[in-house]
């Protein structure tokens, strides 16, 4: 039943980090209140808990109990593997509550656990009943995966990689497929004043070149071209439309259509269709530089003062983790991407 690649067991560990990320977030004042660390565990059902709370809790642990699942030998029974993963889910939950005793901003919660335990019990479940179908040799992924994604660990990892830009389109602070603004991370002013000409003209750059430099990632990753590059861009302008609808308001499911939009995909779109033409080493270049220049121009893009996301919704408990954990990884992405280029380029250069 388990998987023949390194996939599950990669996006198991993606998946794990970014969950201890989003509940040890924001790691700061950090303190002992000497309390036993463990009393959460028998303390009385909580006055004041949302029913969407637990729901929350309960989806984060799903996919992780499933991915889990598919990630152990293949040698091992379903039974096994699934019992396995429960404990997994319940001890990284344990281990995050118990360490959020010594965080001012968060609260150590036994329903919460439960909570997580639950989630990675129906993950599991699903996993052992669905994994063969899209893991092991005979599903559906792993067909994908042997006919368009490269070999080996650089293939999974280029999955992963992909799969963390689409978890970055989630931010609502961001433009549109725009990453690596470390303005935020390190409290940094926008070097530049707003003006509604300046500000549309560097949209347009910024749309352009990261919209370059996702296709040429993807097509590295990409034993050849395919509709995957296509699909990947259109689930990117989806998680913009799910981001805009689920935290602005009043809900604007297309706000980031806007002139500045517009005229970066009507720029990029040709010059990618153009670059995906190219040889190997040229596209390579290109997306380095796709990925410096975006970066680049993302930070210094001034704050756009008309979007007016709901603030109220952004610091609520679960929210502000979610969007602590995408402006995280859209931080990132560019530099991890810029790792994974280099990897790509090391293999094709080592003698077989």
């Amino acid at each position: 039943m388990r998987a023949s690649t390194q996939l599950p067991r990669y996006l198991t560990l993606a998946y794990g980090l970014l969950i201890a990320y989003a509940c040890l977030h924001p790691f700061t004042g950090w303190k002992s209140h000497g309390l036993p660390l463990f009393d959460f565990l028998h303390a009385p059902w909580p006055k004041y808990y949302r029913v969407e709370d637990i729901i929350l809790n309960v989806l984060g642990f799903i996919p992780l109990g499933f991915v889990l699942t598919a990630a152990w030998p293949e040698r091992w029974s379903r039974l096994r593997a699934l019992v396995l993963s429960v404990l997994v889910c319940g001890a990284l939950s344990l281990s995050l509550e118990t360490l959020q005793n010594f965080l001012p901003t968060r609260v150590a919660s036994n329903v919460d656990l439960g909570a997580n335990l639950l989630g990675g019990l129906l993950g599991a479940l699903i996993g052992a009943a669905l994994g063969q179908r899209i893991f092991d040799t005979r599903g559906w992924l792993h067909q994908w995966h042997d006919k368009r994604i490269l070999d080996g660990h650089l293939g999974d990892l280029g999955v992963v990689l992909l799969a963390l830009w689409l978890l970055a389109q989630l931010s609502p602070e961001t433009l549109l497929f725009s990453v690596g603004d470390l303005r935020r991370l390190f409290d940094l002013p926008a070097p530049l004043p707003f003006s509604p000409e300046r500000f549309m003209r560097l949209e347009a750059a910024i749309v352009a070149t990261h919209l370059v430099a996702i296709g040429l990632v993807a097509r590295a990753s990409l034993q050849r071209f395919s509709l995957t590059i296509v699909v990947l861009i259109c689930l990117g302008l989806g998680a913009r439309t799910l981001a805009a609808t689920s935290f602005y308001l009043p809900p604007r499911p297309l706000l980031w259509l806007t002139p500045g939009a517009i005229a970066g995909l009507g720029a990029g779109l040709p010059v990618l269709a153009t670059t995906l033409a190219l040889p190997h080493g040229l596209r390579q270049m290109l997306a380095a530089i796709a990925l410096l220049a975006g970066t680049v121009l993302v930070n210094l893009a001034p704050e756009n003062p008309y979007l007016s996301f709901n603030q109220t919704l952004i610091n609520q408990g679960h929210f502000l983790n979610f969007n602590g954990l995408t402006h995280l990884v859209a931080s990132l992405w560019p530099f991890l991407a810029l790792a994974y280029l280099s990897a790509v380029n090391l293999r094709r250069g080592s003698p077989h």
